[in-house]
């Protein structure tokens, strides 16, 4: 998957974020109030004692080259109005601006069609150098709503005339965006004084330094990406597949006669749940996505552990897994050090007692420890 596509991958996870919640249906409570990420209202409803805003922008760092171009694509939903539930459309609009002509000021106009509003709105862009001996440059892009609409103080109305979810993805042909997660030293103090309003600089392909840059209105890491588990959209990132797919399987069948009315995205889930084989469903389980290899040796109590060696459990049981506690004084053999988004380090192992650790071991399927929650067999010399 090349930079440009990895990015249109995490914005469509965006797109739909939120879009139709368990147990996907419209008459649930949860899917009467919708869409509130990236949504851009119409200026007569816009206000900021109600937290809705008919704009957004972002600025984030680059290094740009003679001659560079910025390519922004603008990727949101409308609505296509139903007589119970409003399905989403979605649309993009690419731009191509050559930094020599910044600032600019592009309108933009979606005409209506079957069952959707037209919409209109402005992207704008600019940058400016930074100062010091380092070069480099702030680029500021800017979408706003500019839709004329008589408002009648519904927010559901409203919808209808907004860009939802809406964000961007930004792109040179020259150059790179820096991170603004971990910037260079030199970049720091440009970073910190840079304006993020509804949208955040997330930086795609690397984690320090790429010619993609994704605006979204979700906060998000550098460099993210799907889970391979994942068999298809759950609109809702706040859980997982697996609770998610096992909640679905409990819906009765007139509840999945409901889904599957509301919206054909809801009953491509139901569709999917209902013909899931166990070993997709076995796929989703113990995930770890916070863990990566580190050093292949770790040192405890003088004695250097790597995969291979041969440790007793002593869970500390204040911070541990309340299951854990029965684990206490079993021996268990050291399958990989890692460490996590913060640095801490963990010790994966598989028991020995356990006649499936083969099995656990191919599967990647551990149990983690800390290394002070870990006695090593053998004997510092």
């Amino acid at each position: 998957m090349n930079v440009l596509d990895q990015a249109r991958a995490i914005g469509d996870a965006v797109l739909y974020e939120g879009y139709l919640l368990y147990p996907y249906r419209a008459s649930a409570g949860k899917n009467k109030v919708r869409w509130q990420w990236g949504v851009l209202m119409p200026p007569s409803y816009a206000s900021a004692e109600i937290g809705e805003h008919a704009s957004a922008g972002a600025e984030c760092l680059l290094e740009p080259l003679e001659r560079t171009i910025l390519h922004v694509k603008l990727r949101f939903l409308r609505t296509r109005t139903r007589l119970t539930w409003d399905e989403a459309a979605e649309h993009e609009i690419d731009f191509e601006l050559p930094l020599s002509e910044l600032p600019v000021e592009t309108p933009f106009h979606v005409p209506g069609e079957e069952r959707t509003h037209p919409l209109s709105g402005v992207l704008t862009a600019r940058v400016d150098q930074l100062d010091g001996p380092f070069g480099g440059a702030r680029l500021r892009v800017e979408v706003h709503n500019t839709t004329s609409w008589h408002s009648d103080g519904i927010r559901e109305h409203a919808l209808r005339h907004s860009l939802l979810a809406a964000h961007l993805v930004l792109s040179v042909d020259t150059g790179h965006f820096l991170s603004m997660l971990d910037p260079p030293e030199w970049a720091k103090p440009a970073v910190e004084a840079c304006r993020q309003e509804r949208l955040w600089p997330v930086l795609i392909g690397d984690t320090s330094r790429s010619t993609v840059m994704l605006a979204s209105p979700i906060i998000l890491y550098d460099n993210p990406s799907i889970a391979e588990e994942s068999p298809g959209d759950l609109f809702d990132g706040t859980e997982i597949d697996e609770i998610l797919t096992l909640r679905t399987m409990t819906l009765t069948d007139e509840e999945k006669r409901e889904a599957r009315a509301t919206d054909p995205r809801a009953a491509a889930i139901v569709d999917r749940v209902d013909s899931m084989p166990p070993e997709l469903l076995e796929r989703l389980h113990g995930a770890v996505r916070s863990l990566r290899p580190v050093e292949p040796t770790v040192t405890v109590a003088g004695v250097r552990v790597a995969a291979g060696s041969q440790v007793r459990l002593r869970p500390n049981l204040r911070g541990a897994d309340a299951q854990d506690m029965f684990l206490t004084g079993k021996t268990a053999t050291v399958r990989v050090i890692l460490s996590d988004v913060d640095g801490a380090t963990h010790v994966a192992v598989t028991l020995d007692d356990d006649p499936g650790a083969d099995l656990q071991h191919a599967h990647g399927r551990y149990r983690y420890f800390s290394p002070d929650e870990i006695e090593p067999l053998e004997v510092a010399e």
